[in-house]
């Protein structure tokens, strides 16, 4: 089976193309700028070949065009002809509590999306726009979303609602939802695999540390926990987001005269390691350059964003009663041996050792990190949530057949 995965957002659309048999990508690439007049294509087929164009049209429907028009081109294209295709996946950020497990894409699912689209309005939108280009040029091809919100599904009550009067969470569905879900779902099976046992076994903490970070806690195959929050804002500090804070400072800054527009846009945008390393980067690499040459503010940057990893795995640690391995995923998650030694050395106290050698040695491939002393594995885990995204499409194919997998049911029983 070959699967086209795509990925719409509100100015871009990413894409892939596996064949199935054997998990191999045979085309990536994405369109930038979408819904202006300078449109882009970036294409690369599996063996390297690359090609820039402008795609005819503005929208999502001319990007997914191009896209087409790549793939089947003679020169540089990976198949004959589009009915190779015979399937999509598309990732979609918000299914609230309708959507537990990915789902063929029907006129519920379509409406699950958009009664999402208050809850995650420059996410949802998009993502719809692109199930319904491809409904466009694939007649009659099968369409499966994969939610980010699924798989913390799993989550009860006395961690997903907040303590807020109960008819918000009745009314408003003001709840925590947690996202990053497809990277936490492949990294906690690939932790299965590695250690020799389903994941439905296993006691594990996913660590997805990149510009967004959030940490989720894996109980037997089922999210009991995770950092993110109704919207990707609460949690760790990230990238450019603030991550948890006292909900008065908000208030505060309205009284000091910021609308709410400039609000949301520091702490999504200004916030995180850049607004308080002051270099002007939110990457970790250019922190941590900044910390070796005796930065005082990046130092705190980089020690506030140990501190709260290493107190969301603590407690997830201790709610787990123990925990058979700590996974690291993401940019920094897989690729910063610097930042995973500072958060690992803070658990020593706990038993959680490195094996400091393998951990230099270790970037951006898969290993076991940890000493033999170590209580639990320390892991890192590439994250691939594009593969991860085709997988639920043949899984979501093979078991339903023709019907809709979406979850239908009301909330969950107060």
């Amino acid at each position: 089976m070959k699967v086209l995965v795509v990925n719409a957002g509100s100015s871009s659309m990413k894409f892939q193309v596996f064949a199935m048999k054997k998990e191999v990508v045979l085309a990536k690439g994405l369109v930038e700028r979408v819904g202006t007049d300078q449109p882009l294509l970036k294409y690369k087929r599996h063996d390297g070949v690359e090609r820039e164009l402008i795609p005819e049209k503005n929208d999502h429907v001319g990007a997914l065009k191009s896209i087409c028009e790549c793939l089947v081109d003679p020169e540089i294209g990976v198949l004959k002809s589009l009915s190779e295709i015979e399937s999509i996946g598309h990732r979609v950020v918000h299914g609230g509590e309708r959507a537990t497990k990915p789902a063929l894409v029907t006129d519920l699912v379509k409406e699950i999306i958009r009664d999402c689209f208050a809850l995650a309005p420059l996410h949802n939108p998009a993502n719809l726009a692109g199930i319904e280009a491809c409904e466009k040029i694939f007649k009659d091809i099968p369409n499966v979303a994969v939610f980010d919100t699924a798989f913390h599904q799993s989550m009860p009550p006395e961690s997903f609602l907040y303590a807020l009067p109960y008819e918000l969470y009745t009314k408003y569905a003001i709840r925590r939802y947690g996202f990053h879900g497809t990277s936490h779902n492949f990294v906690a099976k690939a932790a299965g695999t590695m250690l020799g046992m389903p994941f439905e076994r296993l006691k594990l903490i996913t660590c997805h540390l990149g510009n967004g970070c959030s940490i989720a806690a894996i109980d037997h195959g089922m999210v009991i926990d995770t950092s993110m929050g109704m919207t990707p804002l609460e949690g760790l500090m990230m990238g450019t987001r603030s991550g948890d804070l006292d909900p008065a400072v908000v208030l505060r800054l309205l009284e000091l005269g910021k609308t709410p527009e400039e609000i949301d846009r520091m702490l999504n945008k200004e916030s995180g390691l850049l607004g308080v390393a002051g270099i002007g980067s939110s990457d970790m690499r250019d922190i941590i350059a900044a910390e070796e040459k005796g930065d005082q503010q990046a130092l705190r940057a980089r020690r506030m964003f140990t501190r709260r990893i290493v107190k969301y795995i603590g407690a997830y640690y201790a709610l787990l009663e123990g925990a058979d391995a700590i996974v690291f995923c993401g940019g920094v998650g897989e690729w910063s041996q610097y930042s995973r030694a500072k958060i690992i050395r803070k658990l020593n106290g706990m038993g959680i050792e490195l094996d400091e050698k393998i951990n230099m040695q270790c970037a951006g491939v898969k290993d076991i990190i940890s000493s033999r002393r170590s209580v639990c594995k320390v892991m890192v885990i590439p994250t691939d949530e594009e593969l991860m995204i085709a997988r639920s499409v043949v899984s979501t194919l093979t078991i339903n057949n023709e019907a809709p997998l979406a979850a239908t049911s009301d909330k969950k029983s107060k």
